[in-house]
């Protein structure tokens, strides 16, 4: 029998179509003969989540979503049908979250469950969740944010007008002067350390005769009695307060002396009349002298 072009253009279309479905379904990680478990999983929110997500367990790609069924009675009680490698048996416990990265791509984890004797059968339903990866705790903070915003510009306004005041160039000026000063102090004390290094030794000698004659110093007093020392000095001291005694009694010459107003004023009257006739005596030594060399005395 022999076929029209009509007949092979529409064979031509068909395997065309069946490929390109196919194709689309390999693309999609979906296989048209696969093997693989199916189990649901219960949403009450499954944003970013579509058909053909992967879904991954420890990091490992083990499946893909299926399909989504939205109930429009019950828009709490999403349900996502999901197809897992027949060699991954879920516990019992096992929880999917739905996760994204900071590129925006989604997929589905599996918490796989403590025990894994404990298995799920075929068909059974899981708890589903979204995951608060870092976009989501980033959208939790955007409130936050936006409540600090007018202080961020309330401080970059502030911080404008510090920058705009001259205040600033003066104080970079002082802190330019400063570290100059600094510099030159850093070099004088780096001359005045290389000046103490030469002087050290030096110094060290003079120290050690100081300490020499410290010793002996020392030493000296070691040898010194001081008890006889004391007891002199006990003896002078004794002699002095006597001598003090005495100043202070009238019974004696000093006493009187410092005591006795009368005989001061005695003693100053006869001081007195001594000077005045010493000075008579340099002024008219004749009244006083006679000398003749016949032996005639002058009247």
């Amino acid at each position: 029998m022999k076929l029209t072009n009509e007949v092979k253009i529409a064979l031509v279309a068909i395997v065309g179509i069946v490929l390109l479905f196919f194709g689309l379904q390999y693309l999609k990680g979906l296989r048209m003969f696969s093997t693989d478990e199916h189990y649901y999983a219960r949403f009450s929110d499954v944003t970013g989540m579509s058909a053909s997500s992967p879904i991954y367990a420890n990091g490992y790609k083990v499946g893909v979503v299926e399909s989504i069924d939205y109930n429009y009675a019950d828009p709490e009680n999403i349900v996502a049908t999901i197809s897992v490698d027949n060699k991954l048996h879920l516990p019992k416990g096992t929880r999917a979250e739905i996760s994204s990265d900071l590129l925006g791509n989604v997929r589905l984890e599996l918490k796989l469950g403590p025990n894994p004797i404990d298995v799920l059968e075929k068909g059974d339903t899981i708890i589903g969740a979204i995951q608060q990866g870092m976009m989501g705790k980033a959208a939790n903070m955007v409130p936050q944010i936006e409540q600090m915003l007018p202080k961020l510009d309330s401080i970059l306004a502030s911080v404008n007008a510090l920058l705009a005041s001259p205040a600033i160039g003066n104080s970079l000026q002082n802190i330019e002067t400063i570290t100059s000063n600094l510099s030159t102090t850093t070099a004088e004390l780096h001359q005045l350390s290389a000046s103490l290094n030469r002087q050290l030794p030096q110094m060290l000698t003079k120290a050690d005769g100081i300490l020499a004659n410290t010793q002996g110093f020392t030493k000296q007093l070691d040898g010194m009695d001081i008890a006889a020392t004391m007891t002199k000095l006990d003896q002078t001291m004794t002699n002095l307060k006597l001598m003090s005694d005495a100043l202070n009694s009238k019974d004696g010459t000093l006493g009187l002396l410092m005591h006795d107003p009368q005989l001061y004023n005695n003693l100053n009257a006869t001081m007195s009349d001594a000077d005045k006739l010493l000075i008579d005596f340099k002024e008219h030594p004749k009244r006083y002298i006679h000398f003749s060399v016949f032996g005639r005395k002058d009247k």
